[in-house]
């Protein structure tokens, strides 16, 4: 009988140099992007997603773990970056190891491992994933540029890769910045509304935007990008989320608002039909909480920037409709047509409040369940309502990055069970600083 011996050293941390020699790898190259979304079919007995076996794994008449003796040294390192602030919400500077508490489910663990967030020695593995679908018009350009000023935030060990709402991987994992910023501009010039002054390398006609499958980037990139040498894995997702609505379970679905003007009822109408049809047809093998599980599962941490997106939470409903007016109005005066612009203003005047507080909850649905997303993760939510935020937001992100503790230890439950574990950090002595990072992770399954 073979036997398998996976050895690993139980003193191993992320600040041994052992580990650091990762840092020189050469991070695999991703192939074929998007293929495990193939495997994912919806269990509607388990109202949940399933994900079917690669045809090279166990069940193809190759040997499978029941074929092979296993023996486990149970090592694997729990590992998370993590943002203490202080009671004015000031991030602590200055801290060590052993300033650190970690409990896993109430259990007290010592660390394992510990860096600073802008230890240039720790390679970060950044995950941009771009919507440029017709709702991002308005900011793709914009967006592209902030983006830029990201890539020359890179440390040197840095590899970031670059995802599209198309579940197109527009560039690997790379360290390579000339590469990531002109893939960039390339994007910026794919669409019809370009108004880029160097001359496109893209026919007009050509141009397209992206198909909005926001969500399903995610998802592949979630199942795909990281392995477990990725110290710091990070997403950037930068998305409306209208792909919500063609997800299982959609918590969002078109309605047509009471009280309107017969000529835009009956219009809107006709969308809704032309709406609900094809949500049917285009719905996902997944829902939303299969989403994040996923997230929860994988150990990166996701920032969600929201590009003209209003901000509604922490508003009152009253306040959420004087929003999304405003919006509305300054987007209709933007409209260069006089005859559109004009159409677009009196439609404006004529729609009922009634129809604002539905757009403001359908709205609200959709961007509370981004921030969950991004929270569970040890992350957070930014709103792109100026064009001239950008660079300021993707600044911040970076800055959060750097400001971070990144802190490890290894589990004393080694079951294989996949259930989801309560991670608690505190700072010795220090009750009112508030740590944010992730709070939970899913132990490894079964057959793991």
């Amino acid at each position: 009988m073979l036997v398998l011996v996976l050895l690993l050293f139980a003193c191993a941390s992320l600040d041994s140099p052992a580990l650091a020699q990762s840092a020189d790898r050469e991070k695999p190259k991703l192939k074929d992007f998007g293929s495990s979304l193939k495997r994912i079919k919806w269990d509607a007995k388990q109202n949940a997603a399933v994900e079917t076996k690669r045809k090279d794994e166990k069940g193809n008449g190759e040997k499978g773990d029941s074929d092979i003796d296993v023996v486990r040294v149970e090592t694997a390192l729990v590992a998370g970056d993590f943002l203490v602030l202080d009671e004015r919400g000031l991030p602590v500077k200055g801290l060590t190891r052993d300033d650190f508490v970690v409990k896993e489910d109430g259990k007290a663990h010592q660390v394992g491992s510990f860096s600073l967030g802008d230890d240039v020695a720790i390679p970060r593995s950044i995950v941009l994933i771009i919507d440029y679908s017709g709702s991002q018009a308005p900011f793709i350009e914009t967006s592209v540029e902030a983006a830029k000023v990201l890539v020359d935030k890179l440390g040197p060990q840095d590899r970031m890769a670059i995802v599209t709402d198309d579940v197109e991987l527009l560039v690997n994992f790379t360290r390579d910045k000339e590469k990531l910023k002109n893939s960039l501009e390339l994007l910026k010039e794919r669409v019809p509304s370009s108004s880029a002054s160097a001359p496109s390398a893209i026919p007009f006609q050509e141009r397209r935007y992206g198909r909005s499958a926001q969500f399903s980037a995610l998802m592949a990139t979630l199942k795909e990008a990281f392995d477990d040498e990725d110290q710091r894995p990070i997403i950037i997702f930068q998305t409306d989320g209208d792909e919500l609505i063609y997800l299982r379970q959609p918590i969002i679905s078109p309605t047509v608002p009471v009280g309107l003007p017969p000529d835009m009822r009956k219009m809107i109408e006709e969308r809704m039909k032309q709406s609900l049809q094809e949500q049917r047809n285009k719905v996902r093998e997944f829902s939303l909480e299969d989403v994040y599980k996923a997230a929860q599962k994988s150990r990166a941490t996701i920032y969600t920037v929201i590009p003209g997106g209003i901000r509604l939470m922490g508003f009152t409903p009253d306040q959420q409709v004087e929003r999304i007016k405003a919006f509305e109005e300054k987007v209709s005066l933007e409209i260069r047509s006089p005859q559109i612009r004009a159409r677009r203003l009196d439609n404006l005047k004529r729609t009922l409040t009634e129809a604002f507080r539905l757009e403001a909850q359908t709205m609200l649905k959709v961007q509370s369940a981004l921030a969950v997303l991004s929270t569970i993760t040890g992350g957070w939510i930014e709103f792109l309502e100026d064009r001239s935020q950008a660079s300021e937001i993707y600044s911040h992100i970076f800055l959060d990055i750097n400001r971070r503790y990144v802190v490890g230890y290894y589990p004393i439950n080694k079951e294989h069970d996949g259930k989801r574990r309560k991670i608690d950090i505190e700072v010795k002595g220090h009750p009112e600083y508030l740590v944010v990072g992730r709070k939970s992770y899913y132990a490894p399954g079964p057959e793991d």
